[in-house]
């Protein structure tokens, strides 16, 4: 890791790495509602289900949440209560290098490894593979529609019902058990799901790659809103999470990136998210 802290390497890796370190009401049979917010977080059972090419998804309640944190940076700003009004499913994992390459039929991914997460994708990347897994025969059929996560959503799910820094608590050194990020990374990423998930069974949340969401990045609003999906205009496309190559206080929950949306980084990659309904 000490070579990544380096001027030199640290000029050479930009393009690996990235220049920024920087509606109705939810079914109520199938989805439990976890607590809003709280700082010991409880693993709460959440329905699972998979897709045809072995995708895992939980499915995540409506609710509402803080969403952004007034004691991080200036693009964190101003704390604010969001809405979701409807359930939504979530990959519990990163894209796969496996799976992107079964839909894509390339793997452009700098760190090989089937179940390591795709990276070197870009934001394009990301939604035609979702358009493209939409358009399987098998996910056709089941009436499956696949996106990326708005940011907000992307929040909801990586807090799972906290209120602090991390979905695990504010202490940075309990970081490792939850995350690859610089510290522990040796530089490159790791196969998905060995580290702890948050509370709600989702993995790789706060660090392995920082992960595409669809919204334009733009200022957060000043109250509250509902079911947000980002700025409406603007050339930069958010990311969010932790990464290999980032150090802890880029793994934050609240923590935002933005990218133009052609780049293609070694520390981005993406999960796909699934509405109930298919919309």
């Amino acid at each position: 890791m000490h070579l990544f802290k380096t001027v030199v390497v640290c000029v050479a890796v930009v393009a690996i790495c990235g220049c920024d370190r920087s509606q109705p009401k939810p079914p109520v049979a199938t989805s439990p509602t976890p607590p809003a917010t709280t700082n010991n977080p409880t693993p709460v059972e959440l329905p699972e289900s998979s897709n045809s090419i072995g995708m895992e998804f939980k499915l995540i309640p409506a609710g509402k949440f803080t969403m952004g944190s007034n004691d991080g940076s200036d693009r964190d700003k101003p704390a604010h209560q969001v809405t979701l009004t409807k359930p939504f499913k979530m990959g519990v994992h990163e894209v796969t290098q496996a799976q992107y390459e079964q839909v894509m039929k390339n793997n452009p991914s700098k760190f090989k490894g089937a179940d390591h997460p795709v990276v070197m994708v870009s934001w394009t990347d990301a939604m035609e593979f979702c358009r493209r897994l939409s358009e399987l025969p098998a996910e056709k059929a089941a009436g499956n529609v696949y996106r990326l996560p708005t940011e907000a959503e992307w929040e909801y799910a990586c807090r799972a019902g906290t209120t602090t820094q991390f979905s695990f608590g504010d202490d940075e050194s309990d970081l490792g058990d939850y995350a690859w990020y610089d510290d522990n990374s040796d530089g490159k990423t790791h196969p998905v799901g060995e580290k702890l998930p948050n509370a709600w069974g989702l993995y790789d949340m706060h660090g392995n790659v920082r992960e595409w969401c669809q919204d334009r990045f733009g200022d957060y609003p000043s109250g509250s809103v509902t079911d947000p999906s980002g700025a409406t205009s603007g050339s930069y496309r958010v990311s969010r999470g932790g990464s290999w190559y980032g150090t802890a206080g880029y793994c934050r929950s609240a923590i935002r990136g933005r990218d133009s949306p052609s780049y293609r980084y070694g520390n981005y990659g993406f999960r796909v998210c699934l509405s109930p309904s298919g919309k």
